[in-house]
């Protein structure tokens, strides 16, 4: 099932995020043991993680059954100001009690091949050899119309098999570690979260346009048994159709 939520401006869109991490955690907890989620990068999921990370949300959320994964990497060291990893641990992790343990962080600092080869067989540990059904992955949405690091025309678009893929971005000149469409779309929830008229006319494309997803990666993100929510501000939604 797919839908789509507009909400007037970033700070509410952030709000309403929240509400619904909430909301599934505690469902989650209900049904199994804890609450799987892939974060992601960018400013609008920073916004998202610091507020969570505010008394009034941490204390709403049994952190001690929360597992924490990331939907993609930089392969770069874990200190480094272009990891996905530093800017959660710095937005929320640090700040609510998430065991150690339950931190699944990609090794950015290794290469690349290996990192993926690791996250993956993490990903088998965790979740057994049938599918990586996450409670919920976060994503962005780039103005290149990509998410995770499922860039356009890279080799990741066509994986068939893998949960966890290796991706050269010539565009970044940058090696990045992504969970594949096939892990994303194994999920129990996927949530996009879109902010600004920047990505107004991509995401005009990627929902309302003609499918192409060589060219707009975020188009492949179709739960198979789960729900995709997008969450945009009216900034992003501009143009699409009434």
């Amino acid at each position: 099932m797919s839908q789509l939520e507009i909400f007037p401006d970033a700070a509410s869109l952030a709000l309403a995020a929240a509400e619904h991490i909430i909301t599934l955690a505690h469902a989650a907890m209900s049904g199994h043991e804890g609450f799987s989620i892939a974060l992601s990068g960018g400013s609008t999921p920073k916004t998202l993680y610091e507020l969570l990370a505010t008394p009034a949300y941490a204390e709403r959320i049994d952190w001690s059954r929360v597992h924490v994964f990331w939907g993609d990497e930089r392969c770069v060291p874990p200190d480094d100001v272009e990891s996905c990893y530093r800017m959660a641990w710095e937005a929320l992790l640090d700040h609510v009690p998430v065991p150690p343990a339950n931190i699944h962080r990609i090794q950015g600092e290794i290469p690349p091949e290996e990192a993926a080869t690791k996250y993956e067989r993490l990903l088998h540990h965790f979740f057994g050899d049938q599918s990586p059904r996450f409670d919920l992955i976060l994503l962005g949405m780039g103005d290149d119309g990509h998410t995770a690091s499922l860039f356009p025309g890279t080799k990741a678009l066509s994986e068939e098999k893998r949960w966890v893929i290796e991706n050269y971005v010539e565009a970044k000149q940058m090696w990045r570690v992504t969970l594949t469409k096939n892990a994303i779309n194994a999920a129990a929830n996927v949530i996009f979260l879109i902010s600004g008229a920047g990505k107004a006319e991509r995401l005009r494309q990627v929902l309302e346009g003609n499918y192409e997803h060589d060219k707009l990666p975020s188009q492949l993100i179709k739960p198979e048994n789960g729900n995709l929510l997008w969450m945009v501000d009216q900034d992003a939604a501009a143009l699409l159709s009434p």
